[in-house]
């Protein structure tokens, strides 16, 4: 539905009429517009036909007469026209203008009560709002809060993990100290036991010689005494060799000496 367009003031008095009435015809409505000034019957039909024409009535036919409705309930029109009045006639104050309407006349018992209920009604909604407001602006505090708690904790996260990454390589760099100090004693301490045991072998190899010497200069003298021991076998053989020979010659002497006889 489109927004209504704003009544004029006679209007208004009309349709005042359609909502305290209800549905009613230009006759009705003439009768019981509230200012109570003499008015034609078509002054007040043209009326009825302006409402129509901006939306603000509906008409339905009843029979031969036309009956006439409010197309928006009073609440709908009022707020506007009462912004409209409030802001032009009192610059917006709502204390002023509801003093000038209670004095422009006097209010019936049932009127107070619903005055008394409306203002405690306001008064409900205005402690409402005003509790909106401030959950508002604290979630919006907290709001604002919590990114800078955030960021702290991130730039303290960031802080540590500088510090441990500065660390860190420092603590590399003593490592790879300490273990290029443990390779060079371990070098030195390495040529100190090959060089003590070079010579330590030199000193078991020189004890070894001293050793065998003299079983090497008792070999050449065993050679001799082999050679010696050489020379005198032939000489024990020769006898044996004449001995043979002597057997030999022996039986044919024998025979000589018997072919003779």
């Amino acid at each position: 539905m489109s927004r209504p367009t704003h009544p004029s003031n006679l209007e208004l008095q009309a349709l005042s009429v359609l909502w305290h009435e209800g549905p009613s015809t230009v006759a009705v409505i003439l009768d019981a517009l509230p200012d109570g000034k003499d008015r034609a019957y078509t002054t007040v039909l043209s009326v009825m036909q302006s409402l129509e024409r901006k939306h603000l009535v509906k008409r339905v036919r009843v029979g031969r007469a036309h009956v006439y409705e409010a197309a928006y309930s009073q609440e709908t029109i009022v707020r506007r026209a009462t912004h409209a009045f409030l802001t032009n006639a009192f610059g917006g104050r709502l204390g002023e203008a509801i003093l000038a309407l209670l004095s422009a006349g006097n209010l019936t018992p049932d009127e107070k009560t619903n005055i008394e209920r409306e203002l405690k009604r306001h008064k409900a909604m205005a402690a409402k709002k005003t509790a909106k407001k401030a959950a508002a602006k604290t979630a919006k505090k907290a709001a604002t809060k919590a990114p800078a708690k955030k960021a702290a904790k991130k730039a303290a996260v960031k802080k540590v993990a500088k510090k441990a990454a500065t660390k860190a390589p420092a603590k590399k760099a003593a490592t790879k100290v300490a273990k290029k100090a443990v390779k060079k004693v371990a070098k030195k301490a390495a040529k100190k036991v090959a060089k003590s045991a070079k010579k330590a072998a030199k000193k078991a190899a020189k004890k070894t010689v001293a050793k065998k010497a003299p079983a090497a200069k008792k070999a050449p003298a065993a050679k001799k005494v082999a050679k010696k021991a050489a020379k005198k076998a032939p000489a024990k053989k020769a006898p044996a060799k004449k001995a043979a020979k002597v057997a030999k010659k022996a039986p044919a002497k024998k025979a000589a000496k018997k072919a003779a006889k």
